[in-house]
């Protein structure tokens, strides 16, 4: 048998058909019209291993319109990585290696998790900045250690969604000539022709944004498709988009070009008529030996990773220090004295108890690790001097040298949320990003991404309360801390002090499975008065529960009346709440809650011996829903409305966040006991 690479690309159709039809549920269509595209690419250009999907040398493949994720599976199972026909005939089955939608970490090869449409170029162009970016800092003269070019596949869906507008000008501006984009172009999503919502000039679109754009080509025919990756990869400053025009479930008689075929198996009539159609006589999930032969990658991805082990091993010779320090920063392991420096900014700030904005505060926490974290790499939404997301002696990153660590995104929250992922993904940096609390709505799903991923992606968010004041409801975060906090696998911290914050940015930084939230106050919080040592020892408590005792009852800990639960700029309200019941006789204990979520992973008796069976009350200025779960038929002092355009001092009165008030409500709750 001659394979031909014709007859590769109807071993993906087959297969991708094949899969959809067992599982009754898929997209048969994308992987069927993209056929082609995927064999120029996998088996002309495409750098990789797959006996070691990690090898740092690969070129990266994002599949950002993931829907077509049989595609993906088809090209990683044909070509060798550790997924076998068994593998694919569980598509969509439950805790298989083939998910509905690519997962990161789940199949081998698999780059990033991608479905919801646009955030797979976002991860791209983030991955293709941490290209350029580790490659300025380490590579040297004849030794091109970090040199990779990132590949993605998109379609209509993901050009339509406003992030590709956000990431794909960045992309443009950044100049990031080693991402190349394939769009497939076909004309139709699951509504029908797109022509009806969707008749950008694409060509006239990314040139706009500075893209060196390829095409209309063919996109079925094998040689055009190379021939213009190839291009592609001689632009010296600028990303490239290759335009390909493709059919929509190619080779289906009487489905193609159709959306019938997008989001459904084709049926067994015409799968026969297909097979037919491709003159494709197999059975289904049977791939001829021939073609496996052809198309196995394993034999040329030794021989490449071979050549890039002798280059390391020179590197390493003539740079140690650079190679153990890029060594180490990819494998995503701190440095060894990361821990000291944090206790040790811990203790100064226990000691200066200073009275500051939160905001301020964890810029503070900045300028303390900084330095001893070469890999954090930093970045606001144009909000640099608000967020406080700079330190002392950052750069900011430039396309003329890729050297800065610290990233001016623009307004581009969601795209900003999406490259951060994929600069995660990619290894080497620490990144984090900002902007204010209320435009975490527009970061939300990539947020939720980097917590699906288990990625090491850190988000900060200030101005978080009705304490930022004038500028009024459109910029009052009510609900946001709340619903934050119900996205799994998310640690979600609002610091009330200079500690707390250094405390949130330790707990972000070694958190290397679980991204995290950082949030700010505008305002100054006052700093609660302890020992220096007492203060260290709830720190270590905070850092591991995620809750303390910040002030004990007077009574001690075996008489409480009253627990007042609280966060953020709540705290010193809490405190001197306590002041006012003490003077009364009663017994008050004040918790501390920076991070729910760790509390919340804590066994029940440690949660208990926090909060005991005492009479509860939390405050925290955000709607009160979530806090029921801790203070059971106790009370919540919080907003379920939005704010107002007032002075802080005004609004906090006005909303009644007041020492009185929450005297009063302890005292009621005890009397109704």
């Amino acid at each position: 048998m001659t394979v031909t690479p014709q007859l590769m690309a109807n071993a993906i159709r087959a297969l991708a058909m094949d899969a959809v039809q067992k599982a009754k549920s898929g997209h048969p269509g994308m992987p069927m019209g993209m056929a082609d595209i995927a064999v120029a690419l996998w088996t002309r250009h495409l750098r990789h291993n797959p006996a070691n999907p990690h090898w740092i040398g690969r070129d990266r493949f994002i599949l950002s319109n993931g829907h077509g994720s049989m595609l993906q599976y088809a090209l990683l199972h044909l070509t060798g990585y550790d997924l076998s026909i068994e593998d694919l005939k569980a598509f969509r089955q439950w805790h298989s290696k083939t998910p509905g939608h690519p997962e990161v970490d789940v199949t081998p090869g698999v780059e990033t998790t991608t479905g919801p449409l646009g955030q797979g170029i976002g991860n791209a162009v983030g991955m293709a900045l941490a290209e350029r970016m580790l490659a300025a800092e380490f590579n040297r003269p004849g030794f091109d250690v970090i040199d990779n070019y990132t590949y993605c596949f998109l379609g209509d869906g993901c050009l339509m969604e406003g992030i590709s507008h956000e990431v794909c000008s960045l992309a443009g501006t950044w100049k990031l000539n080693k991402l190349i984009v394939i769009y497939d172009d076909n004309g139709i999503s699951i509504d029908g022709k797109v022509i009806n919502w969707f008749s950008d000039n694409t060509r006239e679109r990314f040139e706009a944004y500075g893209w060196n754009v390829i095409g209309p080509v063919d996109g079925h025919d094998i040689d055009a498709v190379d021939a213009a990756i190839a291009k592609a990869k001689t632009s010296e400053d600028k990303p490239t988009l290759i335009i390909a025009r493709t059919v929509i479930g190619k080779g289906s008689p009487n489905r193609a070009g159709t959306s019938k075929v997008h989001g459904e198996a084709l049926g067994e009539e015409e799968l026969k008529l297909t097979r037919d159609a491709l003159d494709w006589h197999w059975e289904p999930f049977v791939i001829p030996e021939e073609i496996y032969k052809a198309m196995n990658a394993c034999e040329k991805g030794a021989q490449l990773q071979a050549q890039y082990d002798e280059l390391f091993a020179r590197y390493r010779q003539a740079y140690p220090d650079l190679a153990s320090e890029l060594t180490r920063r990819l494998s995503g392991q701190l440095p060894s004295d990361f821990d000291d420096v944090m206790q040790k900014a811990i203790a100064g700030a226990a000691l200066a108890q200073e009275t500051v904005a939160t905001r301020k505060a964890s810029q503070k926490a900045l300028n303390a690790f900084a330095q001893h974290l070469p890999e954090l790499l930093g970045g606001s939404a144009d909000l640099t001097g608000s967020n406080l997301t700079n330190w002392t002696g950052v750069e900011a990153m430039r396309p003329d040298t890729y050297l800065g660590r610290h990233i001016n995104y623009g307004v581009r929250e969601f795209g900003m949320s999406a490259i951060q992922n994929g600069i995660a993904l990619y290894r080497g940096f620490v990144p984090f990003s900002a902007t204010f609390l209320t435009f975490s709505d527009y970061s939300r799903n990539a947020i939720r991404m980097a917590a699906l991923m288990k990625q090491r992606s850190i988000f900060v968010f200030t101005h978080d309360s009705i304490g930022l004041g004038e500028d009024g409801p459109t910029h009052q975060s009510i609900e946001h801390i709340p619903s934050l906090r119900l996205i799994p696998n998310l640690n979600v911290w609002r610091p009330c002090d200079t500690v707390e914050a250094l405390v949130a940015w330790e707990s972000a930084v070694e958190s290397d499975k679980t991204p995290s939230v950082i949030i700010g106050s505008r305002q100054n919080i006052e700093f609660t008065k302890r020992s220096p040592e007492m203060i260290q020892a709830q720190a270590k408590e905070a850092l591991q529960k995620g809750a303390y005792v910040m002030l004990e009852s007077g009574k001690g800990a075996d008489c409480i009346d009253c627990v007042l639960l609280a966060t953020g700029s709540e705290i010193p309200l809490a405190v001197k709440a306590r002041a006012v019941l003490e003077a009364k006789g009663l017994g008050v204990r004040v918790v501390s809650m920076p991070c729910v979520d760790l509390f919340d992973r804590l066994p029940e008796a440690q949660q208990k011996a926090l909060l005991t069976d005492a009479p509860k009350v939390a405050i925290e200025a955000s709607v009160t829903g979530l806090w029921y779960k801790y203070v059971k038929d106790g009370r919540v002092i919080g907003i379920d409305t939005f704010g107002e355009s007032a002075p802080a001092s005004v609004l906090w009165e006005k909303f009644g966040f007041t020492v009185d008030r929450v005297v009063q409500t302890v005292e009621q709750l005890i009397q109704q006991r």
